[in-house]
């Protein structure tokens, strides 16, 4: 029996281990964690950035348009654009023309949109020499200030409502049928004249005005006469006519006019 030789005994151990250190480098890339974690990176990052964006579409923007005022020389209307609540732009999408209103409308619109923007509310001055437009303007003004009021308020409820159980929304609708044929009672905004603060108070039962009258009106030397003259005819009008188009009273034009506004966001509030 031959001996093996030395020199193949060697080559062949060689061999083996070469084979065996060739077999480890081949499996590690498989199983390193490090490979693994950054193929997992990017899929993180980009699911981060994608999530903000759908979350404040559209909330509390868009425009709203107030209910047109009917003036001695014709009808005013604003439009306001909002954005997260806040009046961003006013406008008149309805102002008088013709004559000499082509001119007292080019001269107060601008200022008002402008004061409206800086004031975020109704409570802006009259433009001199442009009365009835300026009034006009602040009584459509303060029903889309109203209506975007009103409009925030319902978005909150709904979203209230979605969450609450399906035994509390059987408790609120017989709450609520209970309660559609009572009346309520509506104060409106402070509307500013010339010659003091007009604010109108309404009672209101099935959509319907029962019951009107002024808690604020000018006061003061001839304007004592005036209120006396105007808000009872002022009251009795807006009961019978059940909004805000009403005439106003001659003599008593300011207290008129401010008498509107106030009750037209009255009814905004109301709901009517």
């Amino acid at each position: 029996m031959k001996k093996s030789h030395p020199i193949r005994r060697v080559v062949l151990a060689t061999a083996a281990t070469v084979s065996g250190v060739v077999l480890l480098l081949s499996l590690k890339p498989a199983s390193d964690p490090n490979a693994q974690a950054a193929g997992a990176a990017p899929q993180q990052t980009s699911a981060a950035q994608e999530s903000p964006q759908g979350g404040t579409a559209g909330a509390g923007s868009g425009t709203v348009d107030g209910n047109v005022a009917q003036t001695q020389y014709g009808n005013v209307q604003v439009r306001l654009t909002v954005s997260n609540g806040k009046i961003t732009k006013a406008e008149a999408i309805q102002a008088p023309k013709g004559g000499t209103s082509d001119q007292k409308t080019a001269l107060s619109i601008p200022k008002l949109t402008k004061e409206t923007v800086t004031a975020q509310s109704a409570q802006i001055d009259t433009v001199s020499g442009a009365t009835y437009t300026s009034n006009g303007y602040k009584q459509s003004l303060q029903s889309a200030i109203d209506k975007m009021k009103a409009s925030a308020g319902s978005s909150q409820g709904s979203g209230s409502s979605q969450s609450s159980g399906a035994g509390s929304s059987s408790g609120n609708s017989q709450g609520s049928g209970s309660g559609s044929t009572q009346a309520k009672t509506v104060t409106g905004s402070v509307a500013q004249t010339q010659y003091g603060p007009v604010q109108v108070r309404i009672t209101v039962s099935n959509g319907k005005i029962t019951k009107a009258d002024a808690v604020q009106a000018p006061k003061g030397g001839l304007s004592d006469q005036k209120t006396a003259m105007a808000i009872p005819k002022l009251n009795q009008e807006a009961v019978a006519a059940g909004s805000a188009k009403i005439d106003a009273v001659s003599g008593a034009t300011y207290t008129s006019s401010g008498y509107m506004q106030s009750l037209q966001s009255a009814l905004d509030q109301a709901g009517g």
